[in-house]
């Protein structure tokens, strides 16, 4: 509505806004936002840029808000621009330049521009054949790619195209010979709904097949269309049978994992960015820990009696100068994952829908694939903030009991046994739960073993 960037955190709160190239300060914020907050669940007002992709849309679309701004031929409105009887609506310029991206994607020459620098455009690793060819040794491993099957086989051929196989000293393989199932015009996110028809590609060609493919999985056979319900029937998979990896955290990432409950690991390229910082600039973080502790020292002693102000101001200045610096280490709209110590939306959702996620999917090389991955324990504020001792508590809380007292506890007793009386006639197995002898919540992995064990007991 109001044109503007927007970096907000995973509750809708606005960390940053941009409009054109200006950065608004707090109270132009509240002017447009009241309290600095949206409703980000609002689709029509506004647009979630989240992907590589969206980079040189944003940043054009950042230079036709600051060019009209500064155009002295076009008055500023509200929603947008005015020239005579000429409106420019923030709304339509934005959807002129998504429109824009997206026929340049589709029909214009995107792809034959990538196609024809290769070296310029397209990362390529020669660990990339030897971590395939491992994961087809003890797994299943299935491509799925939005992009036409000429297309797909110009990119995955230079991917491939070294001298040797796997190994050195290994001959070389097409690059078709690293997957069990292959699938070109997937239409993620629609493919992990309803999908589409089933086709089979001619590779010659790369024109689609007449008919509808309804056999049985064949090795070398390039698919079009499809969903992954039909991915699961032809591998004989699962749901958490199966590792996606992506770089699209709503595409490839969200989908997958609200509506099929597939494993997931989102490749996020800029991770390598905010890792060298994160190491480069530890002394920023450091000193931004030691001014929370400080803070958290003046007021350790206050309470509510207490009519003591404590002069935080120049701590407050000084917050503010070093997350900034740390802001700006990782460019001008700062880390993608946090602002200062706020996690943004971004964050969230990696934080939710990710199993794994790295700057490439190339690390897995240096792991076992029994590898167990497990997060680190994320403490709530009230364990990370009171230390295992002993502190001086009321021996049992009102909350505890609901604020029932010893009179109102032998009542309850007195009833349970009129009760146990009352149906004693139905003669039930259990009154009460029995207290459980080992663990009682189950994680993914244990599910694993549980299986296991009882293929042995099978076996016996």
């Amino acid at each position: 509505m109001y044109g503007n960037l927007l970096k907000v955190d995973a509750y809708g709160n606005i960390l940053v806004c941009v409009h054109g190239f200006n950065f608004l300060r707090g109270p132009e914020i509240r002017e447009l936002y009241p309290n600095k907050f949206i409703q980000r669940d609002d689709t029509e007002r506004f647009y979630i840029l989240n992907t590589l992709f969206n980079l040189p849309e944003t940043y054009l679309y950042a230079c036709l808000v600051d060019f009209f701004s500064n155009c002295d031929r076009y008055a500023s409105c509200e929603t947008g621009f005015k020239d005579g009887d000429l409106f420019m609506s923030f709304k339509s310029m934005f959807q002129d330049v998504r429109d824009a991206a997206v026929c340049l994607q589709k029909e214009g020459t995107l792809k034959e521009k990538t196609v024809e620098n290769l070296e310029k455009y397209v990362v390529k690793d020669a660990k990339l054949p030897l971590l395939l060819s491992r994961m087809n040794e003890v797994a299943k491993v299935f491509l799925a790619t939005n992009s036409d099957y000429k297309y797909t086989d110009k990119i995955m051929t230079y991917l491939f195209d070294f001298s040797h196989g796997p190994k050195l000293g290994t001959p070389h393989r097409p690059w078709q010979s690293y997957f069990d199932l292959i699938l070109v015009d997937a239409r993620k996110p629609v493919f992990f709904g309803e999908g589409t028809v089933l086709r089979q590609v001619d590779t010659t060609t790369g024109r689609l097949k007449i008919g509808t493919y309804t056999g049985p999985l064949q090795h070398g056979i390039v698919y079009s269309g499809g969903s992954s319900d039909i991915v699961c029937d032809l591998l004989g998979a699962k749901g958490k049978d199966i590792v996606y990896i992506g770089d699209h955290i709503f595409g490839d990432i969200l989908k997958s994992k609200k509506r099929q409950g597939w494993r997931t690991f989102l490749v996020i390229p800029e991770l390598a960015q905010e890792l060298h910082v994160w190491t480069e600039k530890s002394p920023l973080f450091e000193e931004l820990q030691g001014l929370d502790i400080f803070l958290a020292e003046l007021y350790k002693h206050l309470d509510s009696s207490s009519n003591e102000r404590p002069d935080i101001s120049a701590i407050q200045r000084r917050v503010k100068k070093v997350t900034h610096d740390m802001d700006m280490c990782y460019g001008m709209m700062g880390s993608l994952f946090r602002s200062g110590s706020r996690q943004t939306l971004f964050a969230s959702q990696v934080m939710r829908y990710a199993d794994l996620y790295a700057a490439s999917f190339i690390n897995l090389l240096y792991y076992p694939f029994s590898y167990l991955f497990r997060a680190a324990h994320v403490l709530m504020p009230h364990e990370s903030t009171v230390d295992h001792t002993h502190v001086e508590i009321d021996t049992e809380s009102p909350l505890a009991t609901r604020n029932r007292h010893c009179v109102d506890c032998k009542d309850l007793d007195c009833k349970r046994n009129q009760l146990t009386r009352s149906i004693s006639e139905i003669k039930p197995p259990h009154l009460f739960p029995l207290v459980p002898q080992e663990i009682t919540h189950c994680h993914d992995e244990d599910d694993d073993e549980e299986e296991e064990e009882e293929e042995e007991e099978e076996e016996e």
